[in-house]
């Protein structure tokens, strides 16, 4: 089966100690992709048509702009840009003249265009195809690998995103049945996780009433960053 060979970084991700091991899966597909964007491979045709199409959306523009490539950034900006420009000036070109009554086209809205390209992204179409193989590889781990489903019970939970994710595609993953069995399991594992980092989360706000200066912190000093996690399926420093 070709989804063995992502049972390795699935295994890993859960074996390890973070609020979301999708979470956890998913950065790890973003930087791989980062890296490779800012890479020797910019300059290779096929990148640069796929980058020139596409271009980044604004969450991973910012990432890419992060890292210490400029100069790369700026070429692969400098080529999307262009294309946008010509195919955005044609458009807005051709809708200029309100059509009349019984003209054969009628002005189209530029929003659309805006919309689409909000939505493009070389990383993210990079990400997506082999992100959706790793999901498929969980359920495959959990029905075949008593060791994976120990992890899987021993884990932190999910952040909300990925949680729905895996709830929605058990049934179709592992037929009726079992896929039934999984939910279960799944919802006994992220709604205790969600009241374990929400007691954390009262704890930090506690802190905050001066009549609580000296009470530890316990496991409340970072909870605020792990629930945004949870809920937003974002880290932040």
């Amino acid at each position: 089966m070709s989804d063995k060979l992502y049972t390795i970084p699935v295994n890993e991700a859960f074996g390890t100690d973070c609020e979301c091991p999708v979470c956890l899966m998913y950065k790890n597909l973003q930087d791989a992709a980062i890296e490779f964007t800012l890479g020797p491979s910019y300059m290779e045709d096929d990148v640069r048509m796929a980058t020139n199409r596409l271009g980044f959306c604004a969450r991973h523009v910012k990432q890419l702009y992060g890292r210490q490539n400029r100069l790369g950034l700026a070429l692969m900006m400098m080529s999307h840009m262009d294309r946008v420009n010509a195919e955005l000036e044609k458009a807005a070109k051709k809708n200029i003249k309100p059509a009349g009554l019984f003209a054969k086209e009628k002005p189209e809205a530029l929003g659309p265009f805006s919309e689409k390209l909000g939505k493009s992204c070389f990383i993210c179409e990079r990400v997506d195809e082999t992100f959706d193989r790793y999901i498929a590889t969980i359920y495959y781990l959990y029905n075949t690998d008593s060791d994976f489903v120990r992890k899987f019970k021993a884990s932190k939970g999910f952040c909300l995103e990925h949680f729905c994710i895996l709830y929605d595609r058990a049934v179709k993953e592992l037929g009726a049945s079992k896929g039934v069995t999984f939910r279960e399991e799944l919802n006994g594992i992220y709604f205790e996780n969600m009241r374990r980092v929400r007691e954390d989360l009262q704890g930090f706000v506690d802190k905050f009433d001066y009549r609580n200066a000296d009470k530890p912190w316990g496991n409340s000093r970072d909870a605020l960053i792990r629930t945004i996690l949870k809920i937003n399926s974002e880290e932040v420093e």
